[in-house]
Protein backbone atom coordinates (compact mmCIF):
# COMPACT_ATOMS: atom_id res chain seq x y z
CA UNK A 1 0.00 0.00 0.00
CA UNK A 2 1.26 3.27 -0.65
CA UNK A 3 2.32 5.69 2.18
CA UNK A 4 1.09 9.16 2.73
CA UNK A 5 -1.75 8.65 0.25
CA UNK A 6 -4.85 8.72 3.08
CA UNK A 7 -6.24 12.10 3.81
CA UNK A 8 -5.54 13.17 7.64
CA UNK A 9 -8.23 11.47 10.52
CA UNK A 10 -8.61 13.11 13.33
CA UNK A 11 -10.93 14.73 15.61
CA UNK A 12 -13.48 17.40 15.14
CA UNK A 13 -16.90 18.86 17.06
CA UNK A 14 -19.97 18.41 15.32
CA UNK A 15 -22.65 20.72 16.54
CA UNK A 16 -26.30 19.56 16.37
CA UNK A 17 -29.27 22.08 15.18
CA UNK A 18 -30.41 22.07 18.80
CA UNK A 19 -27.21 23.27 19.93
CA UNK A 20 -25.86 19.73 21.44
CA UNK A 21 -21.91 19.10 20.37
CA UNK A 22 -20.78 15.41 19.68
CA UNK A 23 -17.20 14.24 19.13
CA UNK A 24 -16.22 12.65 16.23
CA UNK A 25 -13.50 11.52 13.78
CA UNK A 26 -13.45 12.34 10.46
CA UNK A 27 -11.12 13.88 7.52
CA UNK A 28 -13.48 17.72 7.67
CA UNK A 29 -10.93 20.67 8.46
CA UNK A 30 -8.48 20.16 10.82
CA UNK A 31 -8.12 18.70 14.28
CA UNK A 32 -10.75 20.78 16.16
CA UNK A 33 -12.98 22.32 14.07
CA UNK A 34 -16.71 22.43 14.46
CA UNK A 35 -19.15 21.44 11.58
CA UNK A 36 -22.38 22.99 12.16
CA UNK A 37 -25.39 21.01 10.46
CA UNK A 38 -28.15 22.46 9.21
CA UNK A 39 -30.16 19.00 9.07
CA UNK A 40 -29.69 16.09 11.77
CA UNK A 41 -31.18 13.30 12.98
CA UNK A 42 -33.09 14.97 15.79
CA UNK A 43 -34.66 17.12 13.33
CA UNK A 44 -34.99 15.52 9.65
CA UNK A 45 -38.37 13.59 8.87
CA UNK A 46 -36.76 10.45 7.73
CA UNK A 47 -35.51 9.76 10.88
CA UNK A 48 -37.69 11.44 13.35
CA UNK A 49 -40.32 9.65 11.43
CA UNK A 50 -42.08 12.71 9.43
CA UNK A 51 -43.94 13.76 12.07
CA UNK A 52 -43.30 17.26 11.10
CA UNK A 53 -45.38 19.14 9.28
CA UNK A 54 -44.30 20.75 5.79
CA UNK A 55 -44.06 24.65 5.70
CA UNK A 56 -46.00 26.62 2.89
CA UNK A 57 -43.90 28.71 1.89
CA UNK A 58 -45.66 31.18 -0.71
CA UNK A 59 -48.88 29.36 -0.27
CA UNK A 60 -47.19 26.90 -2.93
CA UNK A 61 -48.40 23.84 -0.86
CA UNK A 62 -51.97 24.93 -0.94
CA UNK A 63 -51.42 26.75 -4.41
CA UNK A 64 -50.70 22.86 -5.91
CA UNK A 65 -53.46 20.78 -3.94
CA UNK A 66 -55.67 23.15 -5.14
CA UNK A 67 -54.60 22.54 -8.73
CA UNK A 68 -54.66 19.14 -8.62
CA UNK A 69 -57.57 18.40 -5.89
CA UNK A 70 -59.55 16.49 -8.33
CA UNK A 71 -57.26 14.24 -9.04
CA UNK A 72 -58.12 11.88 -6.29
CA UNK A 73 -54.91 12.80 -3.88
Amino acid sequence: MKKDIHPDYHFIDVKMTDGTIVKMRSTYGKEGDVLALDIDPSSHPAWTGGGQRLMDAGGRVSKFKKKYEGLGF
